[in-house]
């Protein structure tokens, strides 16, 4: 049986990370232009309204769109209420009870996303199951979107 010995400490690789003074870190928050909520969750209503006439017009079957704009609108409900719960935690100015409202909010999202897709059949007549899939997947990339505009957006030093 082979035993690995500890690797006493001035032998332990140096790290690369260093962390960033009061002044680094107030500059480098002037240069990043914050995302707004509302404005991601409009966006995101929006794509999906997109998504639910591109399905429509495509297949030429109103249950398709219809079903699109399901699938979307089973990413924005939970999307907004995650973000009004979660702002109201982190404004309590308590990182503890931030991140405990994070994770919950999280749940919470999830659950209901989850909900929503299991009542699509009972609350659709019809449901297209690839045009619900692409509503949700086109919504929910909308996130990914709106970080890439911040990160275009940021000031070069």
């Amino acid at each position: 049986m082979n035993t690995i010995a500890p690797v006493p400490e001035d032998e332990a690789e140096e790290s690369d990370f260093k962390p960033l003074t009061a002044e680094e870190a107030q500059q480098l928050r002037a240069r990043i232009a914050p995302v707004s909520l509302v404005r991601v969750l409009v966006v995101q209503a929006l794509v999906g309204c997109l998504v639910a006439m591109a399905a429509w017009g495509l297949t030429g079957r109103p249950a398709a769109g219809w079903t699109a704009a399901y699938g979307a609108m089973a990413v924005v409900i939970p999307a907004a209420l995650f973000a009004r719960g979660v702002r109201k935690h982190m404004s309590s100015g308590n990182p503890g009870t931030a991140v405990t409202g994070l994770f919950g909010w999280e749940l919470v999202k999830i659950v209901l996303t989850v909900a929503l897709l299991a009542a699509a059949p009972w609350v659709l007549p019809e449901v297209v199951w690839l045009a619900l899939l692409a509503g949700m997947v086109v919504t929910l990339k909308m996130y990914w979107l709106a970080l890439w505009v911040q990160t275009r957006s940021v000031k070069p030093t």
